[in-house]
């Protein structure tokens, strides 16, 4: 081989070489840039009021008859149906549980015995998605202890939030965007530009009361985790 030929094969190789350096450089600048990214969290609060409630009117009534005592129960029990369709609750959502008997002698030794020998429990429950008459409702209870209706407070009143599909979208916008804001936030103070949603996941819808107080007031609660690109 001549000297020419030598050389023309060196500039090749050379050239070549050069060629699979600036790919092999350029191949690892893309892999470093996918691998700069940064991870944020988006939250998005709500308060809605509930819009399905079960509240378990429960009463007690005394006395040492037991016929008597369920008369009494039965009576009492139509008393507190009446008022609740007096106040607007519907028929169809009320009804009654079934009485619960104790007999107070049978928990006590020797002569120190109640006055009266048993004692009948019972639940008059509404179930509506009419939270708004239960309320009015609730507050106006005082009139069956008027009528000598004694409550007790065995069965707490539930309240809940059904509609949470109806929400979803927009909340799930609200938390992707506060997300968006933080990461944006971020790559500027690192003298960066924010690049495309590398993957993002939504977590779990949380509902729960406000506070003690108004039960019937919740807090739907989601925060979505976002990671971006970040690039030069």
């Amino acid at each position: 081989m001549s000297v020419q030929q030598n050389l023309i094969a060196g500039v090749c190789v050379a050239i070549g070489i050069a060629s699979v350096g600036v790919s092999l450089k350029a191949g690892i600048d893309h892999f470093v840039d996918r691998d700069r990214v940064v991870t944020v969290k988006g939250l998005a609060e709500r308060n809605v009021q509930a819009d399905y409630v079960i509240w378990p009117v429960t009463f007690r009534v005394t006395g040492n008859d037991l016929s008597a005592l369920y008369e009494k129960a039965q009576t009492q029990s139509e008393e507190i149906r009446n008022f609740l369709i007096s106040q607007g609750i519907k028929a169809q959502d009320i009804s009654q549980g079934t009485p619960s008997v104790q007999d107070l002698h049978a928990d006590f030794y020797g002569n120190n015995l109640p006055p009266e020998r048993y004692r009948m429990e019972m639940a008059v429950s509404v179930a509506t998605t009419d939270v708004d008459t239960v309320l009015k409702a609730m507050v106006n209870q005082s009139e069956l202890i008027q009528k000598g209706v004694l409550f007790t407070q065995n069965y707490r009143t539930q309240f809940s939030f059904n509609g949470l599909n109806s929400i979803k979208p927009e909340m799930v916008e609200e938390a992707t965007k506060n997300a968006r804001s933080t990461a944006q936030k971020f790559a500027e103070d690192s003298d960066s530009e924010l690049g495309k949603i590398r993957r993002a996941s939504q977590g779990q819808f949380s509902i729960y009361d406000r506070d003690s107080n108004t039960p019937y007031i919740k807090r739907v609660r989601v925060v979505t985790t976002v990671e971006y690109y970040l690039k030069d």
